[in-house]
């Protein structure tokens, strides 16, 4: 499979996530049974900003073979409709842009100067790492930093993305592996990211017993309700290293964390995607999501 072909897989395995966790939100006792007896949503699944601008992640990078900033600011803020449910921050980064505003200015200036360290270039960058999956990790830590930057340019939000993408990157080559790819995976991630909150959150996954429930696990790593970095992140790969190989069991405990649940099951179906490929992925789910634009071919 080449870089494209690995690219799209990770696309297709985020925004089924992406499109399948929006479909959980709703009242507490509706969703809870729901997610308990297993019960899908009826289709069609709208996908979020989530893929919104995961697209233009896959666009850049299999187009022009690395990050060009510039160009992926402007893919962005052509790309946003406003009820994909961007943030506040994005909105008014993208909204810029469209104005012909700096992006550099706008991220920048962005929660009361320091940048935003919320999950969304995490939520975005699986293709990225899916990409370039046999390149050496701090290049593909680099492209993932200017990925972000464009959004998210504190540092807890660029480790985020960081992180994501060595893991989808390092999924892939861990494919053949047939047990999950558990604690030794997460230690291979966690030397790419930064020091900081992002990089002990997910230290502290490795103290998260890989028998807890996922409600347990959540209480530890967080289940992204503070939108942030470091409280989504980690849980996604703890599940991700547990359920490396099941597609569907995979984002079905990852939704029962409840929390920022579209992004969640982003990240995680987008990271997996590489070793289930794309026969684990259910057809009903795939046909069920929202078409996505005609692939790219190089």
């Amino acid at each position: 499979m080449n870089a494209n072909d690995r690219a799209w897989l990770a696309l297709e395995g985020l925004s089924i996530g992406d499109a399948f966790g929006e479909r959980c939100f709703g009242p507490p006792e509706e969703v809870f049974g729901r997610i308990s007896r297993r019960v899908l949503s009826p289709a069609p699944w709208p996908y979020t900003d989530d893929t919104e601008m995961a697209i233009s992640v896959y666009e850049v990078v299999t187009e022009l073979g690395a990050v060009d900033q510039d160009e992926l600011a402007k893919r962005f803020a052509a790309r946003m409709q406003v009820g994909r449910g961007y943030g506040q921050g994005a909105y008014a980064i993208l909204t810029g842009i469209q104005k012909g505003r700096d992006w550099r200015a706008l991220t920048q200036s962005g929660f009361r100067g320091m940048g935003s360290f919320g999950n969304g270039a995490a939520m975005r960058v699986a293709p990225l790492g899916a990409y370039f999956a046999e390149e050496p990790l701090d290049h593909i830590a680099e492209q993932a930093r200017l990925s972000a930057e464009i959004t998210h340019a504190h540092p807890e939000g660029i480790a985020g993305a960081i992180a994501v993408a060595v893991a989808a990157a390092t999924a892939w080559r861990h494919r053949s592996t047939e047990q999950p790819l558990g604690q030794p995976w997460i230690r291979e991630v966690l030397a790419s990211v930064p020091r900081g909150y992002t990089y002990d959150a997910i230290g502290d996954v490795l103290r998260v017993p890989e028998d807890a429930s996922i409600v347990d696990a959540a209480k530890v790593l967080g289940n992204g309700s503070g939108v942030t970095a470091p409280d989504t992140v980690p849980l996604c790969l703890w599940v991700a290293a547990r359920k490396t190989h099941d597609y569907v069991e995979a984002l079905w405990q990852t939704v029962a964390a409840l929390g920022d649940r579209d992004t969640t099951c982003a990240i995680v179906g987008g990271i997996i995607a590489g070793v289930c490929g794309r026969s684990g992925i259910p057809s009903a789910w795939l046909e069920a999501r929202e078409a996505l634009p005609a692939k790219r071919v190089r």
